[in-house]
């Protein structure tokens, strides 16, 4: 009977042990702790396109867009964006975007100015390996139209095209709320002048 109790032991233990590496990995993938780029498999999808019209000018919105990242930051936009290196047109940031009510994903990425016209963005560190962005502001007869285009890469076939439309979902999701308070504030300002 003791041998039967020393492998069920072993076993509890080292399923215990499996299932603790499986949710360490799972939460260090998700909260972009620990970034998997194996470079195999690699499945690309589109992010976008989103698109949001602005009653302000395009320098005004592009100066918005930039002002966390070349300029000084609001309280608010500093618990969601720290700058780790700045230079006159690009900046290396890591943002922290809430996964659920217990989990914060922070990844890094540059930051890249074409004044007055185009953002762009490309993932250093994250939970998946490839992410680039843009976003783009063109002059309309009301203001400025901003929108939204991107690419994003998952390693490992279809398990990382599986991950790769999860993380889709929430990234393009904190895009539409970057939108909608990029717009709220640009028509602010525009009304006060």
């Amino acid at each position: 009977m003791g041998w039967i109790s020393r492998s069920l032991t072993v076993s509890l233990t080292a399923g215990t042990a499996v299932g603790g590496v499986a949710v360490g990995a799972y939460l260090g993938l998700v909260t972009a702790a620990v970034p998997l780029d194996l470079g195999v498999g690699r499945r690309t999808r589109p992010l976008g396109p989103q698109t949001v019209d602005i009653r302000a000018a395009r320098e005004m919105v592009f100066d918005l867009l930039a002002e966390p990242y070349l300029g000084r930051a609001t309280r608010a936009l500093r618990e969601k964006v720290t700058v780790l290196e700045r230079g006159s047109d690009m900046a290396l940031a890591a943002h922290r975007t809430p996964v659920s009510r217990h989990l914060t994903a922070t990844t890094v990425e540059t930051v890249r100015f074409t004044r007055p016209e185009r953002v762009d963005f490309r993932l250093v560190r994250g939970p998946v390996p490839h992410v680039v962005e843009q976003f783009l502001l063109t002059e309309q007869p009301f203001g400025t139209r901003l929108e939204y285009t991107g690419e994003l890469g998952t390693d490992l076939w279809a398990v990382g095209e599986w991950w790769g439309s999860a993380v889709a979902r929430r990234w393009e999701q904190a895009v539409a709320e970057t939108f909608h308070a990029v717009r709220t504030e640009a028509e602010r300002r525009a009304g006060r002048r």
